[in-house]
């Protein structure tokens, strides 16, 4: 064989193999993005933490049932809506509402679909209409008023928290671990990989946190392995005042703000700031 046939041969061959790795990426992309673990059993539940709870179900536009936690503080300074990371379920986050509680705050947790107990499978759109059926249910089935609600969403969740108060009018904002969108992250988490070119998800929280009119927290840490700080920094530039930025440390999974007693007094704070300017 010839030099050059051998050398378009080889071409042809990598190009070929490049091609079968995008289209793998491509058609798997959702297991890239959602890890809701096998069994999706409830690993404990607030009670392992000495908390009241009530297990409720929400049901969502499209006809899904997400699985959700109701943990009620005496004298509540208001109520935090949490949306979590995109691995796990909602029994994995006890240490969140364990320090809402202690901030005197209620809390509604819930499961997107494909997670926990909750029926159906995760997709952006649904992780969206999941959103908007727990604020309903918290405006609804608890009479909760927007200025008396807080969304948080820690990494994924910070996403899909950002959509959601992008549309309503909540008392405060938390964003912790969070990334600018998904092409962004993907962009950095696979450079070989045409990700702007392909992929099928967005989750824009940039752009989300531009559209909020509320007082917003970011929290990230500087050696947060797997979404970068300047995600963070990012976020947090793009967001109009008032707002504030914590630093935590550690990894993307042991860098939580509940870890540290100044990262919980310095999230107190922020809570007490934008309740008195509600």
């Amino acid at each position: 064989m010839r030099p050059l046939s051998m050398l378009w041969s080889l071409v042809v061959s990598v190009a070929l193999a490049y091609a079968a790795i995008v289209a793998l990426a491509v058609t798997f992309q959702s297991r890239l993005i959602y890890f809701p673990g096998i069994g999706r059993e409830m690993a404990a539940t607030p009670r392992a933490y000495g908390l009241d709870f009530e297990a409720v179900t929400i049901a969502t536009e499209d006809g899904e049932r997400l699985h959700a936690w109701w943990v009620p503080a005496e004298h509540a300074r208001g109520t935090v809506l949490f949306f979590h990371g995109n691995a796990g379920n909602i029994s994995h986050r006890l240490e969140y509402l364990e320090m809402f509680h202690r901030l005197r705050y209620s809390t509604l947790i819930v499961d997107y679909r494909g997670y926990g107990l909750s029926t159906g499978a995760p997709s952006e759109t649904g992780t969206y209409r999941d959103a908007a059926a727990a604020w309903e249910y918290l405006r609804h089935g608890r009479a909760a008023r927007p200025g008396d609600i807080v969304i948080m969403g820690e990494s994924l969740g910070g996403a899909v928290a950002a959509w959601l108060a992008a549309r309503e009018r909540p008392r405060a904002v938390i964003l912790a671990s969070t990334f600018t969108s998904v092409p962004d992250l993907g962009a950095e988490l696979y450079p070989f990989l045409p990700v702007r070119l392909v992929s099928r998800f967005r989750y824009d929280t940039i752009e989300a946190v531009r559209s909020i009119r509320a007082p917003i927290l970011i929290a990230h840490s500087p050696e947060d392995d797997i979404v970068p700080y300047r995600h963070g920094r990012a976020l947090h530039a793009a967001a109009a005042e008032p707002k504030a930025f914590l630093e935590l440390s550690g990894g993307h999974n042991d860098g939580f703000v509940f870890m540290r007693r100044a990262w919980v007094e310095a999230t107190g704070a922020f809570l007490e700031r934008a309740a008195a300017g509600r």
